[in-house]
């Protein structure tokens, strides 16, 4: 739902969403882009590239119920996750259309006076925090609220798990922006209002494993039977997450060796390159019993004395022993696109001042 008695995205039992048609002109201008773009016959390179940073395109779909009812059939490209974290930020200078009335234009500058000075802003989020097992959610109110001042740390929000930074996800989402910022550097025949960036990414620890041969945190033959799932992987996002945990609350690890492994191969990594820029250390195991064979580790030790020594040690494991971030961005809501014969340079300069922010939560 958006708003207070407005549908919003509808799913279909066969996996995809159902976007209602706006009224005219807006909705038929969207279908008409939709149309164009993954048009059959189509043989523009341009439009063809296009589609890898749209939803896929499934045509129309009226109910049986109610057949003068449109919707667009799309992918749901939130489908794949498990825990999806979702952020949509609408791109662009002006978040009117050219053909837009001084009231129209008058009433979006009052919504953000900043959008044209920025070129961006966060319409909402939805973010997976692993610490609580629950979703925080930030509306539109949020957004509006950000200033130049406090927008980086506004959207550094949507990449923290409440453990730590997501920055797999925020290097990987600078490489999409990138990619989706070229596509608008090469092409001169669209211009974009109003329309946003989905960004969307798994916050669930589970989903985001690396093998690292047979290094495990937690040996098979050390490990309750049914504790380990998916053979011998090790779970992290900058830091330990949890294996699993019983019915009692506590986790169960034999984490001596593993961790001693699995460190002695991070340390051999780690020296091919930023070697003198590594800090690392990890408590003696014979002084410190988080380490010794066996032990029981409860919530409240994950949540207070292991994982800050945990982070120390992974906090720089390099990017060729980690897997990809299962990242999606993608671009949506076309009911302001028009034909044009210059660089669309109000989306080109959003997409620019978010990539230096997205640039700023990484490197600080």
């Amino acid at each position: 739902m958006y708003g207070k008695d407005k549908g919003g995205i509808l799913q279909h039992p066969d996996g995809t969403v159902l976007k209602q048609l706006q009224p005219p002109p807006r909705g038929p201008r969207e279908q008409e882009f939709y149309n164009k773009v993954y048009d059959s016959d189509c043989c523009d390179s341009i439009l063809l590239e296009l589609r890898e940073y749209l939803p896929k395109y499934f045509g129309v779909w009226s109910p049986p119920t109610a057949p003068n009812d449109t919707y667009l059939k799309l992918e749901d490209v939130t489908r794949k996750f498990n825990k999806p974290c979702i952020m949509d930020v609408k791109i662009g200078q002006k978040s009117y259309d050219p053909y837009a009335s001084a009231e129209k234009i008058q009433q979006q500058v009052s919504k953000y006076p900043l959008m044209e000075e920025i070129g961006f802003l966060v319409l909402g989020m939805r973010v997976y925090h692993v610490s609580s097992d629950s979703y925080e959610t930030q509306n539109q109110h949020y957004g509006r609220s950000l200033t130049k001042e406090t927008v980086k740390d506004g959207i550094s929000k949507f990449f923290h798990s409440g453990y730590c930074l997501r920055k797999d996800v925020v290097a990987a989402s600078i490489q999409k922006v990138e990619k989706i910022l070229e596509w608008f550097e090469g092409q001169t025949q669209l211009n974009f209002y109003a329309s946003s960036l989905l960004f969307v990414y798994e916050g669930s620890c589970q989903a985001t494993t690396v093998r690292l041969g047979d290094v495990t945190l937690a040996e098979k033959r050390r490990v309750p039977k049914g504790l380990l799932s998916g053979g011998d992987a090790l779970e992290y996002n900058n830091n330990i997450n949890v294996i699993n945990s019983t019915e009692n609350g506590k986790i169960e690890a034999s984490v001596s060796k593993g961790l001693s492994k699995f460190y002695a191969l991070h340390k051999k990594a780690c020296s091919k390159r930023h070697h003198s820029q590594l800090s690392l250390k990890v408590e003696n195991s014979e002084q410190d019993n988080v380490w010794k064979t066996s032990t029981c580790i409860t919530q409240e030790h994950l949540n207070g004395n292991v994982l800050p020594q945990l982070e120390k040690v992974f906090y720089h494991v390099p990017a060729e022993t980690k897997e990809s971030a299962n990242v999606e961005v993608r671009m949506i809501d076309f009911a302001h696109v028009f034909p044009s014969n210059t660089k669309d340079e109000g989306y080109i300069y959003g997409l620019k001042n978010l990539i230096t922010v997205l640039q700023n939560i990484l490197d600080n």
